[in-house]
């Protein structure tokens, strides 16, 4: 766990200078790096640092029942895991109400821009295929949302495909899970008024409102409101403005990591 220890007021001084604490820009990401493979016996996997922030994502595909409402198409199904090894605010037991907001986050902006094409994941009248995201902290320090995000496309755009052959899921000769889109999100808290994309986990702290954009290459897909503030309308703006911006950024970083 990595968290500098620091003050509101410090925090409010060095934000009326245009500065935060580690001297980035109100919309400036801190130094991402992405890396795939990391989990031998995940059908996919990646490993994203965002400044101190670390995540990692597994994606595992098997067999399950189709929805009464989906008949033909398979399902993915999203969980997040805070543990005491990534920072001292979270403890060992059931999913807590903060792991189920981020794994139902990074879960709707994949879904609403249907990046996994869910109709290739049927197999026949019972079976489907189900394609589990699993994200794990790893180390905290603030937005686990865009780490997380950045992990589960990553994971998912490397993914094998396992075959169903004579009743038996077969692990050999995989093909590729099936990609429609690369999506996004983008992050921002207000600290003191002031509106911070890619907050760290002291920023987090301080704030008192957080939203989180995702978006593809063509539309916003999904929004989240986070704690008990609020943006007005021009701020909204801005933030959907920025979120186009930098999402071709950390697309782009995606799209290195994977090999595309």
């Amino acid at each position: 766990m990595y968290t500098k220890i620091i003050t509101e007021e410090y925090i409010r001084e060095r934000l009326k200078n245009g500065l935060r604490d580690d001297s980035r820009s109100p919309f400036t990401y801190r130094n991402i790096t992405i890396k795939t493979g990391n989990m031998p016996n995940a059908e996919g996997s990646a490993e994203v640092t965002l400044g101190n922030t670390t995540v990692i994502a597994g994606v595992k595909v098997d067999v399950g029942t189709p929805l009464k409402d989906k008949p033909e198409e398979g399902s993915i199904i999203t969980s997040a895991e805070l543990s005491p090894m990534a920072s001292d605010k979270y403890e060992p037991g059931p999913p807590t109400p903060e792991a189920i907001e981020i794994s139902r986050v990074i879960d709707r902006g994949i879904r609403a821009a249907n990046v996994v094409d869910t109709k290739s994941l049927y197999i026949n009248e019972e079976k489907v295929w189900n394609a589990y995201i699993d994200i794990y902290a790893v180390n905290y320090d603030g937005n686990i949302f865009d780490a997380g995000t950045l992990a589960a496309i990553a994971a998912l755009s490397t993914s094998k495909m396992p075959r169903f052959e004579d009743e038996k899921v077969v692990r050999e000769n995989m093909g590729k899970l099936k990609i429609n889109a690369i999506s996004t999100s983008c992050t921002f808290a207000k600290v003191a008024g002031h509106i911070l994309l890619d907050p760290d986990g002291n920023e987090e702290a301080f704030s008192n409102v957080r939203l989180t954009i995702a978006n593809d290459e063509k539309y916003i897909r999904a929004m989240q409101k986070g704690l008990g503030g609020s943006f007005t309308p021009k701020e909204l703006d801005q933030m959907i403005d920025m979120t186009f911006n930098k999402s071709a950024e950390l697309r782009s970083s995606i799209k290195h990591a994977i090999g595309d």
